[in-house]
């Protein structure tokens, strides 16, 4: 499929109905430039891979190019990213919106368990202990996440993920609101 889609993009999709969307941003100290093709013509695929992904209506090319600012050798990073959609639709700029809200998701998860609940410093290895644990660290997150610290007054207080952890261990009652929520 990877091999497929680099020619398509070479051949600009030549006779293939597509979209494509190009932005490019400046912040952090770099310059990212996104650009995505988006096709449903996946018929092209051949029936080995259409076979194997029930549902399969479109595929689309993300094409990221990172360059540091602060770099002055202006070396300059370009990496493609292969996907696969069940929507028929050819709106690039749709299937850009919908790939980068799941990667902020997804890295937001992944802070998250990583920052808060110490996910890399763990040393289980042996069994299913590593997997166990892991399920339990989402589980613990969802809850201090959705959980609401309420000042003697009623009012909700702002607090981050790192307060609501330590106020569970100091507080039984925090801690059983918590696994309550």
């Amino acid at each position: 499929m990877k091999s497929l889609l680099d020619d398509a993009i070479l051949e600009k999709f030549k006779g293939m109905r597509h979209g494509f969307f190009e932005e490019t941003d400046e912040s952090h100290g770099r310059r990212q430039t996104r650009r995505v093709w988006v096709t449903n013509e996946a018929n092209w695929l051949g029936e080995e891979v259409l076979s194997a992904w029930s549902g399969l209506a479109s595929v689309a090319v993300v094409e990221s190019v990172r360059q540091d600012l602060g770099d002055t050798s202006g070396k300059v990073a370009t990496e493609r990213c292969y996907y696969i959609s069940i929507h028929n639709a050819v709106d690039a700029a749709h299937m850009a919106e919908g790939i980068r809200g799941h990667w902020g998701v997804e890295n937001s998860l992944h802070w998250g368990l990583d920052v808060q609940m110490e996910e890399d410093q763990s040393r289980l290895r042996e069994k299913h202990g590593a997997e166990n644990f892991s399920h339990l660290r989402r589980i613990a997150l969802n809850k201090l996440k959705r959980w609401e610290i309420r000042k003697p007054n009623g009012k909700i207080m702002q607090a981050g993920l790192h307060l609501k952890q330590q106020s569970c261990g100091w507080s039984r009652k925090f801690l059983l609101e918590a696994l309550l929520a």
